[in-house]
């Protein structure tokens, strides 16, 4: 099962759209420059401070926008350990889950503060805040798509299935 993320809290608001998480003049870019430019219209920081297993919160509609992958693939690439969001546009959603980033329905509003230290256990579905020492229950990603975050997203999992020896073949 997979083991606790701990990271720092990194809070952005509403509506954050997949140009600031994947800005559109950069989209030529590889992964690794591309990501560099992650947020930096809301906080031109961030991806130089961000470290692996640190969260990303944001409010209501979290990768609205275009349905660019690189949005996802930019939070992965720099380390991001999970994204949490009052509500998430669908495709982002389940882009984050294609690639193994764990996203997760939360409201963090007087919950979580920029800069506090966090623990999450997925598999407990448990955000716990360290900072302030208060615990949360996050929904439960489904087991079906747990085990594919597990595995580092759909690709990785389908290579496994499909390498995997079958077990209805049928011997002579």
């Amino acid at each position: 099962m997979t083991q606790a993320i701990t990271g720092k809290a990194w809070v952005f608001g509403d509506r954050i759209d997949t140009d600031l998480l994947a800005p559109g003049y950069a989209m030529k870019k590889g992964p690794e420059e591309l990501a560099k430019h992650t947020l930096e219209a809301i906080d031109p920081d961030f991806a130089s401070f961000v470290r692996p297993g640190d969260m990303v919160f944001g409010g209501e509609d979290f990768g609205i926008g275009s349905s660019r992958e690189q949005a996802a693939i930019s939070l992965k690439t720099l380390g991001v350990g999970a994204v949490f969001a009052t509500s998430f546009a669908r495709i982002f959603y389940r882009n984050c889950i294609n690639i193994g980033l764990p996203a997760l329905m939360f409201d963090a509003a007087g919950k979580v503060q920029p800069g506090d230290r966090l623990s999450l256990d997925l598999s407990a579905g448990r955000l716990e805040n360290l900072t302030t020492g208060r615990s949360f229950d996050v929904p439960a990603i489904p087991p079906h798509l747990m085990a594919m975050i597990e595995q580092g997203g759909l690709m990785a999992s389908l290579k496994q299935r499909f390498s995997a020896p079958s077990t209805n073949e049928i011997s002579s």
